[in-house]
């Protein structure tokens, strides 16, 4: 069981959340962690570099002149490589680096880095985090009083356009609806900020129980 304590806005411990590993998978799995981190880094480049080759420029595939003769040195068409305006001898082509998957894989190693993230202690949970207008200064002023000073992935339940206002010109961090959760943005941060409501909805509870500890 893992220990997590709830606090509020104002850094003030409240509650605990008492968490059982099984509902995480158990244990760390690294090898599927890791092959989910390589697919996230995959899955952003773009393979759009694309040089055209000799198939691709304008021009006749008529050989210039004769191969003997001449006097010149022989010579293809005029969309050689060899040739001002021709194709490149070895031309770039579009790739597609993404990989892939199965779903339940995905959702073993986001659970496998939320694990790691609570047995190392970088997972903090607050009550809530509500705002009535975007206001960067007090979103700051939380993560302060929480004593998150690293680079720090913010989930919540669901997406709130206040909370994600506040954020973004907030320097290493960013927010995420728990939906959109992965084991790559996971751990691309040193911390991990969850709601209550966000935390619970991971581990498949929809509301807290009673009283001071509650167990998930």
């Amino acid at each position: 069981m893992i220990q997590l304590p709830v606090y509020n806005k104002d850094g003030q411990e409240i509650e605990s959340l008492t968490v059982d590993e099984a509902l995480l998978g158990g244990a760390v799995r690294y090898p599927l962690l890791k092959q989910a981190i390589v697919m996230y880094h995959a899955n952003k480049r773009l393979g759009t570099s694309v040089t055209k080759g000799r198939g691709m420029v304008a021009g006749s595939d008529r050989k210039l002149f004769k191969q003997k003769g001449t006097g010149n040195a022989r010579v293809g068409n005029i969309r050689t490589g060899k040739r001002v305006g021709g194709g490149m001898t070895f031309a770039k082509a579009a790739r597609d680096f993404s990989q892939r998957m199965p779903k339940k894989q995905r959702q073993m190693a986001r659970n496998s880095a939320i694990l790691a993230k609570m047995l190392n202690q970088d997972v903090v949970v607050v009550d809530k985090l509500e705002f009535a207008a975007p206001r960067t200064k007090d979103f700051a002023g939380i993560l302060s009083n929480l004593k998150i000073d690293r680079s720090c992935l913010v989930t919540l339940a669901g997406f709130d356009e206040n909370v994600y206002r506040s954020a973004r010109n907030i320097r290493k961090l960013a927010v995420m609806p728990v939906s959109q959760l992965n084991a790559g943005d996971i751990c691309s941060h040193r911390k991990m900020l969850f709601t209550k409501d966000a935390l619970l909805s991971v581990l498949g509870k929809d509301s807290a129980g009673e009283g001071n500890q509650d167990q998930v």
